[in-house]
């Protein structure tokens, strides 16, 4: 077996045993204020959103989440093999398979959860500087951090009704884990999520003739987190090639 896959297959394991714990820990979340903003009418349109305990409880869920944290897991394993980076990402896996499933059961993304994993994972990057000597990961992991951060901010603040603010917070933990990795994970990772965002509810509003779907709210965290995941796939061999001229 190489190392490659070696890695992937004990990333996965890893982060399907951590996804065996979301229900457990979506079911200690508190839960969230009422939104004294939210639209009425979407309120009588869609009901009241469900509340964590009720999400926790749905049969399966441990296994399901497991499973999808296991993939991405592999995923990850697999594109960064054994490097010390995988401590800055796998983090997030299991993290992520909550966010994404909370978020499109209720389009919240509790701080609770994004807030512990980003102050970890910014520890954990500045204990490689400096056991590895080389603070450049860590510096350019906080300047894409305010950089996608500020750029997601902008976009909460002209149009919030598109976005809510657990969108920001969600985007700087990820601008600062893809910047970790490279720039070409930054870019990459940040354009992915729009296209992984507008492409299926562009086709689902073709399919089906009807222009309305199209000003539908639809959750934007599993779009960022599968963008990113699409950043740390393709991002450097992506970049590379742009930034070389295809050489």
């Amino acid at each position: 077996m190489s190392s490659a896959v070696l890695t992937a297959v004990l990333v996965a394991l890893g982060c399907a045993l951590a996804g065996l714990m979301v229900p457990r820990v979506l079911a200690l979340l508190p839960e969230p204020a009422p939104d004294p903003d939210e639209d009425p009418e979407q309120v009588a349109r869609e009901g009241l959103k469900p509340l964590y305990t009720d999400l926790a409880a749905a049969p399966g869920l441990a296994v399901r989440c497991a499973a999808v944290a296991g993939l991405a897991g592999a995923v990850v394993g697999g594109a960064l093999g054994a490097t010390w980076a995988l401590l800055v990402v796998v983090p997030v896996v299991p993290a992520g398979v909550l966010l994404a499933y909370v978020d499109l059961r209720t389009r919240l993304l509790p701080t609770r959860v994004v807030r512990p994993v980003h102050v970890t994972v910014v520890v954990l990057a500045g204990v490689l500087a400096l056991v590895q000597q080389d603070a450049r990961p860590l510096l350019r992991g906080l300047v894409a951090m305010a950089v996608v951060g500020a750029f997601f901010f902008v976009l909460w603040f002209v149009r919030s009704t598109g976005m809510g603010y657990g969108d920001v917070r969600l985007s700087a933990l990820l601008g600062f884990v893809l910047g970790h990795l490279g720039w070409g994970e930054v870019v990459v990772g940040t354009y992915a999520a729009f296209v992984v965002f507008g492409l299926p509810g562009l086709l689902l509003a073709v399919v089906r003739r009807d222009r309305a779907l199209l000003r539908t709210p639809f959750p934007f965290g599993p779009a960022m987190l599968v963008g990113a995941l699409v950043g740390i796939v393709w991002g450097g061999a992506l970049w590379s090639h742009l930034v070389g001229g295809g050489a």
